[in-house]
């Protein structure tokens, strides 16, 4: 995907597929991951075991939506729009946004 393009809202497998993406992603870099283990609170074996559950991925993608350069490092990697990620957390559960407005 085109970085400048715009996405709007996802369905729930092409979230999954992006969260695992972005895990596979944190995984492949030391910092990344224990940064991520660190924030979640998850072990290294509980990640094994627990890497296809939604509220993970989504957790993953927490994670990556708490710096701009962890986004914009993951998105141009993989050939995504930045504002994908975001996207496919609100898809996952946890990932309402709400409105109060």
């Amino acid at each position: 995907m085109n970085n400048s393009r715009e996405v709007g809202r996802i369905g729930r497998e092409t979230a999954e597929t992006v969260a695992a993406q972005a895990l596979e992603w944190v995984a492949g870099d030391a910092e990344r991951i224990n940064g991520f283990l660190s924030l979640s609170g998850l072990s290294p074996a509980q990640l094994m075991v627990q890497a296809g559950d939604a509220r993970v991925l989504g957790a993953v993608l927490d994670f990556l939506l708490t710096e701009d350069r962890l986004i914009i490092a993951f998105c141009d990697e993989v050939g995504l729009a930045y504002t994908v990620p975001q996207a496919a957390r609100a898809a996952l559960p946890g990932g309402e946004v709400w409105h109060w407005t």
